[in-house]
């Protein structure tokens, strides 16, 4: 979690050190091209002069051979002869000296007539971590607390007398889960840059990160940044104003930017994928994330802090828990219908053991809800305080329960789904890593 903590401060200190040292400006060839001729060199030009070191150019094919000789520098740009290549992908590695003794590096991709993998599948990248788990684990608790609280606000609290104390917690914890959205967000890219660029701490601060910015992650990264910033600063007038009003832009403006998730995952650019899956994705981590976030909100400021609500907050959010639940299981079970090509997948291949573990979880918040509906429900009507208090305490159990759904879905978003099984007569061409 340091290392993690330590890369989300590198990040925000990028803009201050841009004009310091070299800026790559162009490559030939361009990143993420597909090329139809072999190149005869590699170019990358620069803001400024550069002074290369040895081997500071590499192209490298998928078992990590070397297809470049020494690199040179022409002015502003540093160039190296490249030997003939063939048919497949490639990436290449860079090292340079700015003016200023820095040690500038990047990395990108490109194919020989078949399309190039992404950045982050470049020769030499590591893959997820356990640390890339827990920060977006962090990530999807964050976005969960964001709409879950303005949710219930805005549905389940609506036009009830709410005391004035429990509406700044509310909008209090509806900003902490933008603030941790944001910080997630930006330790999730850059241990995802890291890994592509395959460098020290130390070195990883004067990386090039454009190839990543380009990137479907790249790009929703950026954009749900943007966003949740924004949704951050609508809180804070409402919080800071005692106005509702704000949360309403807020709360559709979290709901919006999730979607920055589903454009750039397994559902977005995994074959088998379309509009379609893209838009299950978005009804399943916002139905999600109201669920498990107004649940947790609930609990925790609601059902203590407010107890002349108990009943009426009860009621409607049971309510509203019925619809997002069959939106969570009609999304999810269609996704899992997309992604697993035949049922023992679940319990022969990774991506399915972890999805087995999520439904397993997911069938405990399930139950857990469900005496909530059938059982508390027609009792609350009778219930004195006592009753209340121990119904407060489950409720926080479930909301643990959906924590750790969260949980196994951070896990579950970085493995790879089974192959699709290509049609009699077709063909699949396989990129190296």
């Amino acid at each position: 979690m340091r290392r993690a903590l330590l890369i989300a401060l590198a990040a925000l200190a990028f803009p201050a050190g841009a004009s310091a040292h070299a800026t790559l400006q162009s490559t030939t060839p361009r990143f993420g091209t597909q090329v139809q001729r072999s190149p005869t060199q590699i170019r990358l030009h620069f803001d400024q002069q550069v002074k290369v070191l040895p081997g500071g150019i590499k192209v490298l094919n998928g078992v990590g051979r070397n297809f470049a000789y020494d690199a040179h520098a022409e002015g502003t740009d540093a160039v190296a002869s490249v030997r003939p290549l063939k048919l497949g992908a490639y990436t290449v590695r860079w090292q340079a000296i700015s003016a200023d003794s820095h040690v500038v590096s990047g990395v990108w991709t490109f194919g020989l007539r078949v399309p190039a993998p992404s950045v982050n599948n470049a020769y030499g990248a590591g893959g997820p971590t356990r640390i890339e788990h827990l920060v977006r684990w962090l990530w999807f608790l964050g976005i969960a607390l964001t709409i879950g609280a303005l949710g219930l606000r805005l549905i389940v609290l609506r036009g009830l007398e709410v005391p004035r104390e429990l509406d700044r917690k509310i909008a209090v914890a509806a900003g902490l889960g933008a603030v941790v959205a944001l910080q997630s967000g930006i330790a999730a890219f850059s241990l995802r840059a890291e890994d592509a660029l395959q460098l020290p701490f130390g070195k990883f601060l004067y990386g090039d990160l454009s190839p990543m910015t380009a990137t479907r992650f790249g790009t929703a990264f950026v954009t749900m940044t943007l966003g949740f910033a924004l949704v951050l600063a609508l809180v804070y007038l409402a919080w800071l104003l005692d106005s509702v009003t704000f949360l309403v832009p807020a709360f559709g403006l979290a709901v919006l930017f999730a979607g920055g998730l589903s454009l750039s995952g397994h559902d977005a650019v995994d074959p088998g994928s379309s509009w379609k899956t893209e838009l299950a994705d978005w009804v399943h981590i916002s139905a999600a994330s109201l669920w498990i976030g107004a649940l947790g909100t609930m609990a925790g400021l609601l059902w203590f802090g407010a107890p002349q609500l108990r009943r009426e907050a009860f009621l409607r959010f049971s309510r509203m828990a019925t619809v997002l639940i069959v939106l969570v299981l009609a999304a999810g079970i269609y996704l899992s219908i997309v992604r697993l090509p035949h049922l023992h997948d679940l319990w022969t291949v990774g991506y399915g053991q972890v999805l087995l573990v999520k439904i397993g979880l997911v069938c405990v918040a399930l139950a857990w809800g469900a005496f909530h509906h059938f059982a508390v429900r027609p009792a609350l009507v009778r219930a004195d305080s006592g009753f209340l208090s121990r119904i407060g305490r489950s409720l926080i159990g479930e909301s643990l329960v959906g924590i750790a759904v969260l949980l196994v879905a951070a896990v579950l978003v970085d493995s790879r789904p089974p192959p699709r099984p290509v049609a009699p007569g077709g063909s699949a061409a396989t990129l190296a890593p």
